[in-house]
């Protein structure tokens, strides 16, 4: 049997029997997820088309995937979707000037030997290609914490309706706190491990720490962790004001109606 079709059988079986429903849905969304960036990337071939706009719808689809399809459509979705979609529209004003300013697009020069055969003339604005290559790296990352936020404060709410939105809001914050530090080591480490060939390189380069710092491949890698870090960052207090706003808003509405 294929390593791959076996490994993704013991996924399914684990993900089943551990979240029931919810966890075989999780993984038909891996594939539906990939099925949207393989289409994303394909569109982006296309000069006419532009990359950070396909890449902002396939952000938005990816969200409704990870939010709507596996959590299915409520209170909490909801607001983890707006969150996220604020979230990635701050994210994506800074993430077009930061990479323009450090001109990381491109490639660096421990790739040009590898890429010296093909053609870098693809019709293709590399600064957008950048910048669609940053966000697609925030999608998974921000909307994980905003459902991680979103949820606990819904239970909150449900158990202490009369909670004030002040108190619900604070409540959001503490639990971004807890989450902040481990979601951005998480960043970190997937760097690292993805990248530690190319360390390895370095070392046996005798690169000096200043070389690696400098070298354009690092740099590229290390923004986009910084720029996922502060998406991140910033998802916490925007989906606590948003989710503590629209709780409170809906209870009082009903009562209001009662």
């Amino acid at each position: 049997m294929n390593v791959l079709v076996l490994l993704g059988m013991i996924l399914f079986f684990l993900m089943t029997i551990i979240g029931g429903k919810k966890g075989a849905r999780s993984f038909f969304a891996i594939f539906l997820n990939f099925v949207v960036v393989l289409l994303a990337v394909l569109f982006m071939n296309d000069p006419n088309l532009n990359p950070i706009v396909i890449t902002v719808i396939a952000c938005a689809i990816i969200s409704c995937i990870n939010l709507f399809y596996i959590n299915e459509m409520n209170s909490k979705t909801k607001t983890a979707f707006l969150s996220t979609l604020i979230t990635i529209v701050i994210l994506l004003s800074f993430i077009v000037i930061l990479t323009d300013k450090a001109m990381i697009q491109g490639f660096g020069e421990e790739e040009i030997e590898e890429l010296g055969i093909f053609s870098l003339y693809i019709g293709i604005d590399f600064i957008k290609l950048a910048t669609a290559v940053m966000i697609m790296s925030t999608i998974g990352a921000i909307t994980d914490a905003a459902i991680a936020i979103s949820s606990p404060m819904y239970e909150a709410f449900y158990h202490h309706p009369n909670i004030s939105r002040k108190d619900l809001f604070k409540f959001g914050m503490s639990i971004g706190r807890d989450i902040l530090g481990t979601s951005a080591n998480t960043l970190f480490f997937a760097f690292f491990g993805g990248y530690l060939a190319l360390l390895i390189w370095f070392k046996d380069l005798a690169y000096s720490l200043g070389e690696i710092v400098n070298s354009k491949i690092f740099s590229a890698e290390m923004i986009t962790i910084l720029c996922a870090g502060t998406g991140v960052t910033l998802i916490i207090p925007i989906t606590a004001w948003i989710s503590a706003f629209y709780f409170v808003k809906t209870r009082d509405k009903k009562v209001a109606q009662t």
